[in-house]
Parts: C-alpha cells; structure tokens; sequence
C-alpha cells in the first residue's frame, strides 16, 4: 500500500488520512456494512489518533443515513468496543482505529455480534467479503428522511469490561502484592481504563503516555526496538513488571523486573498457562504465533489448534472447539469469558495474577517455559513461482512434518518453519521457530536458499531475546 492507496480489504479500511484516507469512501464503507447487517444498533469508537473526531463523524453520518441508531463510545479501546456490543445488545459496531500504524494513518475496524455467545468479534473472511463486495458494487441502503437514525452517547464505557476482566483472575490475592508496576500505553485508547484496572488490583502505578491524547512517544508498535528506552525506567522504578500497550488496546508487550524486553509471543504464553492451570480446556493460536501455547496444551493434557493468521480466524477456531482461551503472539490474548476481541487489559490481570499466585517473579515464570526465538523475513516473489517454491521447501525438508494452516508450515520435535504468501503485496513471509536465535535463522536461510534466485540477505531475530 503507497500513500495515495487505502488499504480496503476483507479485515477492513485503512489510509493515510488526507491522501490514501477520504472521508466519502468511508461513509461508503460504512454504509456498506449497515446494509450487510442484520436489523439494530450499532456501537461506535475510536482511538485516540487526532483524525478520530472527524471520522467519527462521518461513521455516524453514515450509520445515520442508513437508518440506523448509533451508539457512540468517543475513546475507548477495541476490546471495550466488543464488550459494549453484548452490553448494549447491539447488532454491530465500528473502532477508528489504524492499530500498530503511524499516526498519519487511520482505518476502520468492523465488528459484528457473535450469535452463538453474544459477544463482540471481528469480521471473518465469508462476512468481510459480503461486505466488501457490496461496497464495490454500490449496494447502499440509504434511508429515507423518515427512517433516518439517531445518535445516543454511552456513559460508563469501560465499567463493564473491568468488572469481567476482574472476574477472571483472583483480585484479593493480586491486592495483598501492591506490585509495583509500570505501564506505557504511548499516548493510546487504554490508558484510562488500564490505569484504573491497576488501581483496581491494588498496584502502584507509574507510567507514560497514560493520557489519551494521540501523541506516540515512539513508534507505535510495541516491539522490542521500539520499548529499548523503557528498561531504565523500569528498573530505576523497582517495577515488577512493564506492561506497554498499542494505540487501540489489543496487543501487549512484556518487559520483566530487570527492564528486560520479554516481547509480546510470551504474553499469549504466560496467560494460556493461567488459564490452563485453573481450567482445563481446548486452546488456539495462530499458526505464527510462538510454539509455545501448543507445549502448554500438550503439558496440560488439552487440544490444541493453529489457526490461519489473523484474529478472525483465530475467534472461528475457538468457537469451533469451545476453547477456554486463544490469541496471537502478537501480544493479544483473547479470554472468551470476556470477550472474543484480543484483548491487553486481560493479558495484564492475567500475568499479575500468575505471578501473585505462584510467588515469582516474571523472569522467573518465563525461565520455566522452553527456549524459544522467532525469526521472521519477508522476500519478494511473483504468485507464479510460489508453487514451485513450497513443493522444493517440502521436498527439501522431507524429515519435517508439513501441514498446511495459512502457507506450508514444516514442524519438527522442536523447532517450526511456516512460508506463507503475503495477502496484500508480491511477497513471501517466512518465519521460524527454534530454541536459540542461530538454529532459527539458518532455518529461514536454508529456505531462502530454494527460491529462485539462490541464497537470501542476512536476517535478525524479530521476537523477544533468547529466554531460559
């Protein structure tokens, strides 16, 4: 995607605001998805980028126009959005919000009342392409002056996802710690309702960024180049652990007691195996994500199931198993009894109450799980010469267990390769698993080195640093 080109796809609507961005293609968009729903209310929020006031705007415009009666929640994060969706019974809802992107970029993201549980979820595939489809095609249900609907404010948004994100871990023994804890939410939706979570729990809570304003201190992805500076503070603080959040609220990342990056794969980890020890059950994660979720689920005596990338596919499997828990190495965890929208509000409950309950310390409970890096390379490759290129990458590997989740994905005892063709440009993703930085990049070099044209760049570990 260039500058000039929004991004309009089945997972929803992204730009540049101002160029690739316009506010007649979004009302579209929306107009789109309220003539795809079924009959009710629809939620609206938005993150705490600048241009959020004006495109909430022209979502309400729009859900307006097609008759529809808007819920609107000003700032709030996605995962909240979710929950207001089964609070407020509402069919649907809309989050403005560009994720992990720079602040020049705003989107959409679409949300519809899951049938079977009530809760909020994203879009799947088969939904997002009714949807798209019909934006393509023009198919607008704009409503006469008579049926034109209405805006109503929540209040009160985010009280109903503390009292189930509470719900879920033991509070009182959370409490009796007063953790030092110190948080970075970059100026993002969550930092309200995280701070007060925290309180909640009996924490002291320093932090930056704590405010809503849209002002990203760093990059807004929570990776480990781009939470480098915070380890001082953590330390310096005598934290017990760093939670630092995305703009929108759904992905968390880990820094222990020593300001040491722990990354977000080992948040999906650390939850899963708080759940799991409290409650048996099937478990999923993407077929990216760390192995890690699936060593859990195998020492805990649950199934387990890697889904394609993407949360959409992730939420399906679950509610397909009946999973006790999901997510994405990405750092967002998804606790059904919350929600099915990954979720960082959870992920920070969740941690603190293992460590509460077992008494250690982060860096001790990530000592306990197995070794594991992940590196990751994207390389160019026109669609022709993918076929070719996964039946040598299988061949080559023969040894390997090869099973095809999203891409070819080669599993050995313990260590993984997953190639996997880009859904938005002329590239191939390959990523690996193993236990230290080394074993998993010659994994990806050898596969780089079938592609046509020979032998690929040098390569860095992109997850967290090498554990155990």
């Amino acid at each position: 995607m260039t500058a000039q080109e929004p991004l309009i796809t089945v997972s929803g609507y992204r730009g540049v605001v101002g160029q690739g961005l316009r506010v007649p293609e979004v009302v579209r968009y929306v107009a789109a998805f309220a003539g795809w729903l079924p009959p009710g209310a629809v939620v609206v929020g938005r993150d705490s980028r600048p241009s959020g006031q004006m495109l909430l705007r022209a979502v309400e415009a729009a859900l307006m126009a097609t008759g529809r009666t808007v819920l609107t929640a000003q700032i709030v994060p996605t995962p909240t959005l979710g929950v207001l969706i089964s609070q407020h019974k509402a069919i649907g809802g809309v989050q403005i919000t560009a994720s992990h992107n720079p602040p020049q970029y705003n989107g959409l993201k679409l949300l519809v009342r899951d049938s079977s549980t009530g809760h909020g979820r994203v879009l799947n595939r088969r939904e997002g392409q009714q949807v798209l489809k019909r934006y393509k095609q023009d198919q607008l249900p704009w409503a006469s002056a008579e049926q034109l609907g209405q805006v109503q404010n929540c209040s009160q948004e985010g009280e109903e996802h503390l009292r189930r994100v509470l719900q879920t871990v033991g509070v009182r023994n959370i409490q009796a710690r007063r953790f030092q804890v110190f948080v970075d939410c970059n100026g993002g939706a969550a930092g309200p309702l995280a701070v007060e979570l925290l309180r909640r729990l009996g924490c002291q809570v320093q932090g930056v960024g704590l405010a809503p304003d849209g002002h990203f201190r760093h990059p807004p992805e929570p990776t480990e180049e781009n939470l480098r500076h915070l380890a001082p503070e953590v330390k310096s603080l005598r934290a017990a652990v760093g939670f630092c959040l995305d703009p929108d609220g759904d992905r968390l990342a880990l820094l222990d007691e020593q300001g040491r990056y722990i990354g977000e794969e080992y948040t999906l980890a650390l939850c899963t195996w708080h759940r799991l020890s409290r409650q048996a059950g099937p478990v999923v994660s993407n077929c990216a994500s760390s192995r890690l979720t699936a060593w859990l689920a195998q020492r805990f005596g649950v199934p387990y199931r890697a889904a394609a990338v993407g949360e959409a596919n992730v939420v399906e499997a679950m509610l397909e198993l009946e999973a006790v828990y999901g997510g994405e190495g990405n750092g967002g965890v998804i606790d059904p009894r919350v929600g099915l929208v990954r979720d960082a509000l959870v992920g920070m409950a969740q941690v603190l109450d293992l460590m509460a309950s077992r008494d250690q310390a982060l860096s001790q409970l990530v000592a306990e799980l197995p070794p594991s890096v992940l590196v990751k390379q994207a390389v160019p490759m026109p669609p022709e010469e993918l076929e070719g290129f996964l039946a040598r990458l299988q061949k080559y590997f023969s040894q390997a267990q090869a099973t095809w989740p999203d891409g070819l994905r080669l599993d050995w005892s313990d260590r993984w390769l997953l190639v996997r063709p880009s859904n938005t440009e002329p590239v191939v993703r390959l990523i690996a698993e193993a236990p230290t930085r080394s074993e998993a990049q010659e994994l990806v070099e050898q596969a780089l080195r079938l592609r046509p044209g020979g032998s690929g760049p040098n390569l860095q570990a992109c997850e967290g640093p090498e554990h155990g």
